[in-house]
């Protein structure tokens, strides 16, 4: 499976571990990360009229040090799955999506017509932090994700996208599980029960296996016996609802 990301460096943390997770289940998958990090919808869409060189390839979770344009890296080879999400702090409110969201889609299936379009579900930041209560103006994490979750509906809905992985649900869940954290400065995943839980989410949803016995150990830092029960947990709980 050949999987590229049209995202940012919450696609970083998503895909951080995920060809890894496959090469340990014998699974043969690549993933190629275009990263700007926090890169909204609009200036993907900007890149895609400019085909400026602005995206840093991240291979297999794992920079490559080159650079290449939105163009450049569709038609790079024939992609099985192409994903596209929003910056984080615009992806509670569905005014900033459109109309790039339709145009980056139309293009996307003009170069690579084979390809499923995925929506990647970004997630709420950590509870009290000033991210989520002085920059977004929630009160609570909860808030920023319903809204998330209904903008990546509508999102899905517009493009008719083949599936929407749901990492902000995952994010919730884990929490909700007795995770006691999952991101690493409040916004991003952490290095490990947060990335891997992400990872684990992405190669079930877009390869359809089970991941309820998965048993890959190779993280950046710790996770315990029972981090790893619970991220595993946390993900069979969200694919029973999908």
């Amino acid at each position: 499976m050949k999987i590229l990301a049209i995202g940012n460096s919450f696609s970083s943390d998503a895909t951080r571990y995920l060809h890894k997770i496959a090469r340990a289940a014998g699974e043969k998958l690549t993933v190629v990360n275009l990263y700007i990090g926090g890169c909204t919808l609009e200036r993907h869409f900007r890149n895609m009229l400019s085909e400026e060189q602005a995206y840093e390839l991240q291979i297999n979770g794992e920079s490559s040090g080159f650079k290449v344009s939105l163009k450049e890296a569709l038609l790079n080879r024939p992609w099985d799955v192409i994903t596209m999400q929003q910056a984080s702090p615009s992806s509670p409110k569905y005014e900033t999506y459109q109309p790039y969201l339709n145009e980056l889609s139309a293009y996307v299936h003009r170069l690579c017509p084979k390809a499923k379009q995925v929506i990647h579900q970004t997630w709420a930041y950590e509870k009290d932090s000033e991210k989520l209560t002085v920059l977004m103006k929630y009160e609570r994490p909860e808030q920023m994700t319903a809204d998330i979750l209904a903008a990546y509906a509508r999102a899905a809905a517009d493009i008719g996208a083949d599936a929407v992985i749901p990492s902000g649900e995952l994010m919730a869940k884990m929490l909700a599980n007795g995770l006691e954290k999952v991101h690493r400065d409040t916004f991003h995943a952490s290095l490990g029960a947060g990335r891997y839980g992400l990872a684990l989410l992405w190669y079930a949803v877009l390869t359809g296996k089970d991941v309820s016995a998965d048993a890959f150990d190779d993280f950046d830092v710790e996770v315990t016996p029972a981090e790893r029960e619970c991220v595993i947990r946390s993900v069979c709980e969200i694919l029973q609802k999908q």
